[in-house]
């Protein structure tokens, strides 16, 4: 027999690991997000709810977005919550009466040459008012950067990156785009069934939030 005081024993596992599941729970159910809460958990939850994949630093951009949400309002945000303050950040309302941005994107056409030259030609909302619009570039980004500047914003590319959102032939593509407008760096987040399409929304995301 040991000679050890049973009770004198510390116990040395402060807790147990469970899988949520086990206490039917799921790790959704498990995730909270409040002024507290890394970028992390609020990534997590954009993936696993709506299957973006953000980049790590707009992932960081985002979560002091909703930092500021939590500090001033208080309290948790649910998964819902959180997909509203998202999209009111970066992506235009469906409403026109709720729109936000200076610019949106009615129209677009582009044509490349062999020498890999892209011609852009855009139907551009610029507040109250359309126009049509011309730019050229090694690609319908840069060709759009060049409408910007047309429009006396100056932008410089600093990152992009691009996923689907579903494995279906018809999925939705999503662009995350880095920009440094008018010496300010942000993210802007477009999402559309044109890849081009959701990579020129992602630029204007960025610039209206840069300017509005």
């Amino acid at each position: 027999a040991s000679n050890v005081d049973q009770e004198s024993l510390v116990w040395a596992v402060p807790y147990l690991p469970i899988d949520p599941k086990d206490v039917g729970r799921s790790y959704e159910a498990v995730i909270r997000v409040n002024s507290q809460s890394g970028k992390g958990g609020v990534a997590y939850l954009l993936k696993s709810d709506h299957n973006l994949d953000l980049p790590r630093r707009l992932q960081i951009e985002f979560s002091r977005v909703v930092q500021n949400k939590t500090d001033s309002e208080g309290g948790e945000v649910t998964s819902a919550a959180l997909w509203s303050i998202f999209t009111d950040e970066y992506l235009p309302s469906k409403d026109d009466a709720q729109k936000w941005g200076r610019f949106e994107l009615k129209k677009m056409r582009t044509t490349s040459e062999m020498d890999g030259v892209v011609d852009l030609d855009v139907v551009l909302r610029d507040g109250s008012a359309e126009k049509e619009v011309h730019g050229t570039g090694n690609g319908p980004i840069s060709a759009f950067l060049e409408i910007l500047a047309q429009q006396g914003i100056s932008v410089q590319l600093l990152d992009y990156t691009e996923h689907t959102l579903g494995a279906s032939s018809d999925a939705q593509a999503a662009a995350y785009i880095e920009l440094s407008v008018n010496g300010k760096t942000l993210w802007g987040v477009g999402i559309d069934g044109d890849i081009s399409n959701a990579s020129l929304k992602a630029v204007i995301s960025a610039v209206n939030r840069a300017v509005r």
